[in-house]
């Protein structure tokens, strides 16, 4: 089997994904704070003040690389709910529920934040914007999500059909993406690109590569231990699962339980 195939089969075990997210979420949290402070320090002390906007626009730090994550998580759980709907695959499931909280702190993180900035610029926290709009509707798909998840006992039909909610709900994605150019907008367009030139100075930008670098490794790190506790719940009453709890019990006992005596 091919080498990056048979790391995948291991990687859809449970025990084998316990050992592997239990080794690797602490790395990933600390790259990600690590990463994101480089960032946000020279956001902060490195970048000049905006000839426009001045010192406010710096709230585009945060906001930036959460609302693309904001999009991007939603997409992932998205494709991890097909997987699992399509091939049954369980971890896949646990996977895809374990985005939606996350991905709604980040839309949150995006919308306060552009309420922020949109105070001294346009005058008001809110307006009906087709973007704000849009990203309110994706705030309101996670929620759905997790709502759907937790209303059902059966994990693995409350997966299925949560999974099915999110797959439905991608189709946002590009109405979000697009909206500043397909409607009359208060948001400014696309100032950042990927691929080809930004608006911005090239000396304005750097922080942002950094922090947007940064969100990743934090929803790595994220991802891996919601998953691990889902993976855990699910898994209760297997062996693997005694012998980690006879091992480490403090890793398997909830919070602020005393073990029994």
């Amino acid at each position: 089997m091919n080498p990056l195939a048979l790391w995948f089969h291991k990687l859809g075990s449970p025990p084998w994904f316990d050992r592997f997210a239990a080794r690797w979420a602490g790395w990933a949290f600390l790259a990600g704070a690590l990463v994101i402070g480089v960032g946000l320090w020279g956001a902060l002390f490195e970048v000049p003040a905006d000839y426009q906007q001045g010192d406010s626009f710096r709230i585009l730090y945060i906001h930036v690389p959460a609302a693309w994550m904001s999009m991007a998580v939603f997409g992932i759980m998205a494709v991890q709910a097909t997987i699992a709907l399509v091939w049954r695959i369980k971890l896949c499931e646990v996977l895809a529920m374990a985005c939606a909280p996350i991905g709604a702190a980040f839309t949150l993180i995006t919308l306060v934040t552009g309420s922020i900035w949109g105070k001294p610029m346009w005058g008001t926290w809110w307006d009906w914007d087709p973007r704000l709009t849009t990203e309110l509707i994706l705030l309101f798909l996670y929620l759905g999500v997790m709502g759907l998840y937790n209303a059902i006992d059966d994990r693995r039909a409350a997966a299925r059909a949560a999974g099915f909610l999110a797959i439905v709900g991608v189709v946002l994605l590009p109405v979000i993406r697009y909206s500043v150019v397909w409607w009359n907008s208060l948001h400014q367009g696309q100032t950042v690109r990927v691929f080809g030139e930004s608006s911005m100075d090239p000396s304005m930008i750097w922080p942002l590569w950094w922090v947007v670098i940064g969100t990743k490794f934090w929803f790595v790190g994220s991802l891996l231990l919601r998953a691990r506790a889902d993976n855990l719940r699910r898994e209760a009453g297997k062996a693997w699962v005694a012998r980690l709890a006879a091992d480490r019990p403090e890793a398997t006992r909830p919070a602020g339980r005393e073990p029994a005596r």
